[in-house]
């Protein structure tokens, strides 16, 4: 009901009153406007970070944006800074200057605090808990109303289904990774957080976290990742970033910033090495070769690693 005062266009007087009902298309717009503008929002976003501990700047103006759905990674050696930015938004530490948010809020938020799912790269659980007891202990932490059946779907989700009944003192190390990382995904969070999630795990625990990764992407959960294994980051990351002394010196996709690949030519006259050369140019290539009067013995493509990419942009900016 909006009372309308000697409105001359619809002929009331002061004392009569109009009611309004928006229309289905109005009403569908602004869902549709305010969801958009949700789709739009960055999952995490710095600004221009700067942290300081005394004389020491760990963070120097980092700006980067992980969109909603993305698998990210943060790449950088000890002390490049990466913890510090999970932990500013994480909440567990304040910017000395910019700003980072989390779905649009501040990173201390309500909203935003519970929209996270973390892994800390240092956690310890109490040994005498079972695994299922600490998924229980997270669930009430978290507010979380999964139940047993939530934390049967977590443990199955990372390979520990037949230990739900073990004690964290009696798992491997390996085991307790998995453990952590179900326990960060306990409430479903929007936005998952992990910090070295596979650096105590074999080569069969980092292919189950790398299934979890995948199947948390499928979802639409965004996930941001710091680690050092950079074949993992280069296998399953959307995009990321690599940080020295806490400024990022690179960002982009794996394939970008690996950038084309080569050809190597195995000829009587020794390798020949072809930078940037595609599939589809290697045919002219060794035709021109055989023109020559070479002999060739193999052709294979060359493809730079991210470690590569990572190593020179690390001691480019080192000197």
């Amino acid at each position: 009901m909006v009372p309308v005062k000697g409105c001359r266009s619809c002929g009331s007087s002061q004392s009569e009153r109009v009611v309004w009902t928006p229309s289905a298309q109005f009403l569908h717009g602004l869902a549709t406007s305010a969801g958009y503008r949700l789709a739009m929002t960055a999952a995490f976003e710095a600004a221009r970070v700067v942290k300081r501990y005394g004389s020491l700047h760990a963070l120097d103006g980092v700006s980067l944006s992980v969109r909603r759905g993305e698998l990210f990674g943060l790449l950088g050696p000890n002390g490049a800074g990466k913890t510090t930015l999970v932990k500013i938004g994480c909440g567990l530490a304040r910017p000395t200057s910019g700003s980072v948010t989390v779905n649009g809020s501040s990173p201390r938020s309500i909203a935003a605090r519970r929209s996270i799912g973390y892994l800390a790269e240092l956690f310890r659980f109490p040994g005498w808990l079972r695994a299922d007891e600490v998924l229980s202990l997270h669930q009430r932490l978290a507010g979380s109303n999964g139940g047993v059946a939530e934390r049967g779907r977590l443990l199955e989700l990372v390979g520990l289904s037949d230990a739900a009944t073990r004690r964290v003192e009696r798992m491997s190390k390996g085991m307790q990774q998995r453990l952590g990382i179900a326990q960060a995904l306990v409430g479903d969070p929007a936005l998952l957080i992990l910090d070295e999630p596979t650096s105590a795990l074999d080569p069969a625990g980092r292919h189950t976290v790398r299934g979890v990764l995948e199947h948390m992407r499928s979802r639409g959960v965004t996930v941001l990742l710091n680690s050092h294994l950079l074949s993992e980051v280069e296998l399953v990351c959307d995009r990321v970033a690599i940080l020295l002394d806490g400024s990022v010196v690179a960002e982009g996709s794996p394939d970008d910033l690996i950038g084309r690949p080569g050809v190597e030519i195995d000829t009587d006259d020794g390798v020949k090495h072809y930078a940037g050369v595609g599939r589809a140019e290697t045919p002219a290539i060794v035709s021109s070769l055989v023109a020559e009067g070479r002999s060739i013995y193999a052709v294979r493509q060359a493809r730079r690693s991210l470690e590569q990419v990572y190593l020179e942009a690390v001691q480019g900016r080192m000197g």
